[in-house]
Order: structure tokens, then C-alpha cells, then sequence
């Protein structure tokens, strides 16, 4: 199946380390090779980079390993494909409308015979579950909430919707609409929070080292979600099956 990457800052970060590990699993330290795609959140607006090459690979992620955009908020995923060929409209994370901001969806796993009712407003344009999924997500919040809710309304009903969702298989997700990270696990996800005292890490898929405490602040706050720990020197926290949570400003929300 796929792998997720995620990010949650209090301040624009760069996410450079973290996916120069991650892309290595597009096709070199793991087989998820049929596509990638990763966005950055910048105030309102965002920067969406999709390539149907495997990531390790792809000149496109090159770029961004080299290319220092800071964000608080950044969602990636390489593909292995379960659903739908391989090809550019297939490649997570999608990207929504909706209350006048843009949402961003990644998702890891399978779901059978997942066929909900579509209104016009949101249709897949790829053959994906995941897709199908988003669109059916972004339509049920659109009909739950007459404007735009708090990070704790969303949570609420995001909890009520991945659970109906997950009952046709392996869900889970990455969201996030510049505000927070949601993330869900049905099976494998975990994360880490990053903050004062900062210390080194090292990746677990490249030979490659950082000393956060020479590009921080005391006062910044970064968690980082993926499917499977990134580096090998960090206490890495598993989520429960089914659990869904929600990180604001680097942190977790309780």
C-alpha cells in the first residue's frame, strides 16, 4: 500500500529532511513506486507538486528536496497503486475547494465496494477509492455545517465520517485545510513532536543527519506524521486502530 507524510508547524518550516527520507521509499528503500505528490500550504493559498514517476526518481521531487519552501502545514504521499492505473490524476494528495479554502487529502489503503452518492459539487476526476472518498468527505462537511466550523466541530464530524468510511476497509489519511492536521489510522501511522530542547536526527532510509537545534527557535513546535518512523533516534508515538487526531500550531490537540 501507500505511505503518508505530514506536517503540522507553529511556524513556516521546511519539511527538506523529512522527505529526503520519505521519497526514498518511492522506489529505492521500498516499493512504492507508482507515484507521489506533496503540497504546501502558504496563508490561503498552495503549492501542489503530483508526478506519476516514483519519487526517488522523479526530477520534480528533486526539487523539492533541494528547495527550502517553508510551511506550517504540508501533506505528501508515494503510491502503491491498489485502485486505479498509474497515472497523474491518480497521484495523492487531492486537492478541494471548499468555504473558500483549499483542502488537501492523502490516503493510505484499500476500500471495497465504496460507491457513495456524489453530488455535482464533488466528483473524483481519477478512478482512485481515495479520491471517491475525499469527494464523499467534502460533501458530507459541506452539508453539516452551514459555514465554516472550529477545528473542533471538524473533528467531531470528521470522527463520525472516517468511521463509516473505515468500515469498507483500510483508512488512513492525512487532511488538512491550512489550519490543522488531521491524520486517521486504521492500521499504520505514528508521529513525533519536535521542540525545545531541539536534538540531532537521523534519517532511517539515508545516511543523512540534522542538528535541529541550529535552525530553531525555543519557541517553535513541529510535528511530524508518517506511516512508518522516519529517522532511528526519536521516540516515535503509534496510533490505536481507528483513531483519529488532530495536531494545531506543532502540537496535538487534545
Amino acid at each position: 500500500m501507500c505511505q503518508l507524510l505530514g506536517m503540522n508547524c507553529n511556524t513556516p518550516t521546511d519539511v527538506m529532511f523529512s522527505f529526503t527520507g520519505f521519497a526514498e521509499r518511492g522506489g529505492r528503500t521500498d516499493h512504492h513506486a507508482d507515484g507521489w505528490g506533496i503540497a504546501f500550504f502558504e496563508g490561503k493559498g498552495l503549492r501542489h507538486f503530483v508526478d506519476h514517476q516514483p519519487a526517488f526518481e522523479s526530477p520534480v521531487a528533486g526539487l523539492i528536496r533541494r528547495y527550502p519552501i517553508k510551511s506550517r502545514n504540508v501533506i505528501a504521499h508515494i503510491r502503491k497503486a491498489t485502485q486505479g492505473e498509474v497515472a497523474l490524476e491518480n497521484c495523492h494528495p487531492f486537492v478541494r475547494e471548499l468555504w473558500g479554502r483549499y483542502w488537501v487529502f492523502a490516503h493510505n489503503g484499500d476500500l471495497k465496494d465504496f460507491h457513495p452518492r456524489l453530488h455535482a459539487g464533488f466528483q473524483p476526476v481519477g478512478t482512485t477509492d481515495s479520491e471517491r472518498a475525499f469527494c464523499w468527505i467534502m460533501q458530507e462537511l459541506a452539508k453539516s455545517h452551514a459555514g465554516v466550523p472550529s477545528v473542533q466541530e471538524l473533528t467531531l464530524t470528521l470522527r463520525e465520517l472516517s468511521a463509516r468510511i473505515a468500515q469498507h476497509g483500510t483508512f488512513n489519511f492525512l487532511l488538512s485545510n491550512g489550519q490543522a492536521l488531521w491524520a486517521h489510522a486504521s492500521t499504520h501511522l505514528c508521529y513525533v513532536e519536535r521542540r525545545h530542547p531541539f536534538n540531532q536526527a537521523k534519517l532511517a532510509d539515508e545516511d543523512v543527519s540534522i542538528d535541529f537545534a541550529q535552525h530553531t527557535t525555543p519557541n517553535d513546535r513541529v510535528a511530524v506524521v508518517v506511516t512508518a518512523p522516519l529517522t532511528t533516534n526519536e521516540t516515535w508515538t503509534t496510533f490505536q486502530p481507528g483513531e483519529l487526531k488532530v495536531f494545531v500550531d506543532g502540537a496535538l490537540q487534545a
